[in-house]
C-alpha cells in the first residue's frame, strides 16, 4: 500500500481528460500562445499521442514547460480476454489502484465499447457482480477517456455505452466531461447519438444530465412493481422507478435523443403477463424501447434466466401493446464480460503489474 501511495503521489497531472477550457487555463498559466490549447487537444483526442514530446507543432520550450508538471496520462490494459464470440474484456488499473474493466463488442461493421465510470458500485443490486465488489472509487474524466483511447480497437469504435462498472450518474461531472470530449469538435467530434449513458435512476443527477447532454439514456428497470423491484434493487426504496419515469416524461424523446429501458429477465420473478402489462402501463405515452436481457448466472444467487420462449412471448406482448421491445443478444459470458458480470476478477494483477 505504501508503494502504491508513493506511485500515485509522484505522478504528474494528466492532460488526458481535460476539456478545451481546462487546457486553455493550463496554457494561460504557462504564458503559452492562445492557440496552444487547441493544438494540445488535437494531439490528445484526434492523434491520440502518448507523450508530450510527440506534439511536434508545439515549440521545444513549450513542450519542456508542459512536461515539468504534466504528462499525457492514461493507463494501458493490464490484461485482456477474448470470448469465443469475439467480445474482448480489458482490465485497467485506476488512480486508487482498484480494478476497472471495459468490454469491446464487435458486430460486423460496428464495435461498441462498454466502459466504466467507477470501480465497483454503491447501488448493491443483488444480481450484479459489480455491486458485490462494493464501491472502490469514482473515475476521473481522464481515467474514463483512457479506456476509450487504450483499447486496441480505439480507432474502430462506432458506439460507446456507459454500462460497465459503476453508476454513471453517481459520478456525473466526470461523465459529462468525458462526453463533452467525445462530442466536441475539438475532441473526438462524435455525434451524441453514438453514446448511451445507463443509470439506475438518480433523480437530481438525471435531471442535470438530461439538461446538459444530448446523449441517449438507458434506465435499468427490471421490474415494474415497487415491492418486487425493492427485493433485488435497494435503490427502489430511495428513488422509486415510477418517480424516475415521471421525470423522464418531462423531456422530449421524439427527436434525436432516445430513451430505452433495460430489463433483465429472471425466471418466475419478472417475466409474466402481469409484469408485461404493468410495464406497458408504466411506459404509456413515452417514446421509448425496452431491451430484454438474459440473466447471466452468478454465484450464490437463486434465480435463473427466463427461457427463450418466455422472453419471446414477453417481447411480443409488449410489441402488441405498442411498446417497442427487443431481445438483446448475449455476448462475452464465457469471459465474464456479459451484463452484470464485471467484477475485476483479475484484480490481483492490478497492482502487481505496476512498476514503482
Amino acid at each position: 500500500m505504501i508503494f502504491k501511495f508513493l506511485y500515485i503521489c509522484r505522478m504528474k497531472k494528466w492532460l488526458l481528460g481535460c476539456t478545451l477550457a481546462e487546457l486553455k487555463e493550463i496554457t494561460d498559466n504557462l504564458s503559452l500562445p492562445a492557440f496552444t490549447a487547441k493544438q494540445i487537444a488535437d494531439w490528445l483526442y484526434k492523434k491520440k499521442v502518448s507523450q508530450i514530446a510527440q506534439m511536434s507543432n508545439l515549440s521545444t520550450s513549450a513542450r519542456e514547460l508542459l512536461s515539468q508538471n504534466y504528462e499525457v496520462g492514461g493507463f494501458l490494459p493490464l490484461d485482456e480476454r477474448v470470448s469465443a464470440d469475439g467480445t474482448k474484456k480489458y482490465l485497467f488499473t485506476s488512480f486508487a489502484g482498484a480494478p476497472v474493466e471495459s468490454v469491446v463488442i464487435p458486430d460486423e461493421e460496428r464495435a461498441t465499447l462498454c466502459l466504466s465510470s467507477q470501480s465497483g458500485c454503491k447501488m448493491g443490486c443483488r444480481f450484479c457482480m459489480t455491486g458485490r465488489m462494493g464501491f472502490k472509487g469514482n473515475l476521473s474524466a481522464g481515467e474514463i477517456m483512457s479506456q476509450v483511447i487504450n483499447v486496441k480497437e480505439s480507432n474502430q469504435l462506432s458506439n460507446i455505452v456507459y454500462m460497465g462498472m459503476g453508476e454513471p450518474l453517481d459520478n456525473l461531472e466526470a461523465v459529462l466531461k468525458s462526453t463533452e470530449i467525445l462530442t466536441s469538435d475539438w475532441g473526438f467530434g462524435w455525434s451524441p447519438k453514438r453514446i448511451t449513458v445507463s443509470t439506475i435512476g438518480v433523480p437530481n443527477a438525471l435531471r442535470k444530465f438530461l439538461d446538459r447532454s444530448k446523449c441517449h439514456l438507458a434506465l435499468s428497470l427490471h421490474n415494474p412493481f415497487d415491492r418486487e423491484r425493492s427485493e433485488f434493487m435497494p435503490v427502489q426504496k430511495t428513488w422509486p422507478a415510477d418517480e424516475i419515469i415521471s421525470l423522464i416524461k418531462e423531456y422530449d424523446f421524439t427527436g434525436q435523443r432516445r430513451v430505452s429501458f433495460e430489463y433483465i429477465m429472471f425466471s418466475g420473478w419478472n417475466d409474466t403477463k402481469r409484469h408485461a402489462d404493468a410495464l406497458t402501463r408504466m411506459l404509456k405515452g413515452l417514446e421509448c424501447r425496452v431491451n430484454l436481457i438474459r440473466f447471466h448466472q452468478i454465484p450464490d444467487f437463486p434465480y435463473k434466466s427466463s427461457p427463450d420462449l418466455i422472453m419471446e412471448n414477453f417481447r411480443d406482448r409488449l410489441n402488441k401493446a405498442g411498446v417497442i421491445a427487443t431481445i438483446r443478444a448475449s455476448r462475452g459470458e464465457d469471459i465474464l464480460a456479459a451484463c452484470g458480470m464485471l467484477s475485476g476478477e483479475s484484480s490481483k494483477s492490478v497492482t502487481d503489474d505496476i512498476e514503482f
